[in-house]
């Protein structure tokens, strides 16, 4: 894996969401991730509109507000573990495709070589070298100009976990690293410079000041930037045997905190996929399937973010109206709230079901109880899990693909759930020759 940087704690995201944290735990990652970060049960946004986690169908009803480089030494230790050869200081320069796939790169020191590999995954964020080399475009704008972050010591504790407002033309958002520090991002529309210019202490006070009322007696600051922040989708996620994934094919406004969140359901969906192909098990059209499944969802979350960035800082009296009805609709149709929190939290998609297929097939699978422990405990071996009412044998050699489980319940439904967590196949009733047919079909 070529990584131009070891991790820096100049990270911008700060929270994990329910659908998230479930991925990290069927990876064996949540519950040491849970116990350095924070949990927080609700959200206040707009000053009026509260949204409650805790009523959220997860192990993980709550947001963990942790900064990124924290998720990304999990992430690490794991990989290191599973024999991943990390190359640091190592730029990407080119990109030649044949029927296995050559990476050409330039080492440290400027010494050229070249990677061979059958698959390449671009996570390599928004100026996506990778992205470039397959020559796809990246439409969009930039939504937010001039957006300063700072990391700073503060005089007075914040009330709340997270502090975040918006008034006239400011905005603010105030979290924890845990280590003494605080991260501030904030903005101020009537402020408008670019990137380059010079940021002191005094201007991210001020800004804060704006949106939330005071400062917080910040001081000490570590680490101060400006940065840009853009609407943008590739049109493709796949270009033959190459594939985007994070920010290399999608980037947004950070409101409601799902950059990274979304970049890491990427990521998992799209990974046991290229494992069962290299390994044989199924069909190279099955990669296929990750650009109808999270090509759509990038999509929603750029326009969810942006949702909620305008309104935040609306300011026409007619816009404030909107806000303000929005708002009340939210707060009183139970429905219409509960959409909106899967959308933020990741666990209200589905992904896309073949015509005739059972209600559940798409559907995201919550953490039930089984005779043998917990769904995404069994799903930490990478392997589908067939959820049975009855006893069932397989009868093929996939013990190291497939798990078999009996409900704890006395649900009748029989279902085989990805390792991502979906169900890819589902009945009401089901005889042994039809789990039979469905376990060939998807698990190989």
């Amino acid at each position: 894996m070529l990584r131009p940087h070891k991790i820096s704690n100049l990270s911008r995201a700060f929270v994990l969401h329910a659908r998230t944290l479930e991925q990290l735990d069927a990876r064996g990652l949540a519950d040491g991730l849970e116990a350095v970060g924070r949990p927080l049960d609700s959200l206040r946004l707009f000053g009026r509109l509260t949204i409650e986690l805790s009523t959220l169908r997860s192990r993980f009803n709550h947001l963990l507000v942790i900064p990124q480089y924290e998720v990304e030494k999990a992430l690490q230790r794991r990989a290191v573990e599973a024999g991943v050869d990390f190359r640091y200081e190592t730029e990407l320069t080119g990109l030649v495709q044949d029927a296995d796939g050559v990476t050409e790169v330039r080492g440290p020191g400027g010494a050229a070589g070249s990677l061979r590999a059958a698959y390449v995954v671009g996570t390599d964020g928004m100026r996506s070298a990778v992205r470039e080399a397959i020559g796809l475009p990246f439409p969009g704008r930039s939504a937010i100009r001039s957006v300063v972050l700072a990391d700073v010591r503060l005089a007075e504790e914040p009330e709340n976990l997270l502090t975040v407002n918006a008034v006239g033309d400011a905005f603010a958002f105030l979290a924890p690293f845990g280590d003494g520090y605080h991260r501030v991002i904030a903005w101020n529309r009537a402020r408008d410079v670019p990137d380059g210019e010079p940021l002191d202490l005094d201007e991210v006070k001020e800004v804060t000041r704006l949106a939330l009322g005071r400062d917080y007696g910040m001081h000490d600051a570590r680490w101060m930037s400006r940065f840009h922040s853009d609407e943008r989708q590739a049109p493709a996620y796949r270009v033959g045997r190459v594939f985007l994934a994070g920010d290399a094919a999608h980037v947004h406004t950070p409101a409601g905190g799902q950059g990274m969140n979304t970049g890491l359901q990427d990521a998992a969906n799209l990974s046991w996929k290229l494992a069962a192909v290299v390994q044989g098990h199924s069909d190279a059209a099955l990669l296929d399937s990750y650009q109808a499944e999270r090509h759509p969802v990038g999509k929603a979350v750029l326009r969810s973010s942006g949702g909620i960035v305008r309104l935040a800082m609306a300011k026409r009296p007619w816009e404030l109206a909107l806000r303000a009805a929005l708002t009340a609709f939210l707060n009183t149709v139970g429905p219409a709230r509960r959409r909106a929190v899967g959308q933020i939290t990741g666990i209200g998609y589905r992904y896309p079901a073949p015509r005739g297929a059972h209600r559940r097939t798409g559907t995201r699978v919550p953490d039930v109880a089984l005779e043998g422990g917990r769904l995404y405990e069994t799903l930490r071996g990478g392997r589908f899990v067939l959820i049975t009412p009855e006893s069932y044998e397989d009868q093929g050699a996939r013990k190291d693909r497939l798990a078999v489980q009996r409900w704890a319940s006395d649900r009748r439904t029989t279902v085989l759930v990805r390792p991502d967590g979906y169900v890819a196949w589902a009945a009401d009733s089901a005889d042994t020759a039809r789990i039979e047919d469905a376990v060939a079909r998807y698990v190989g």
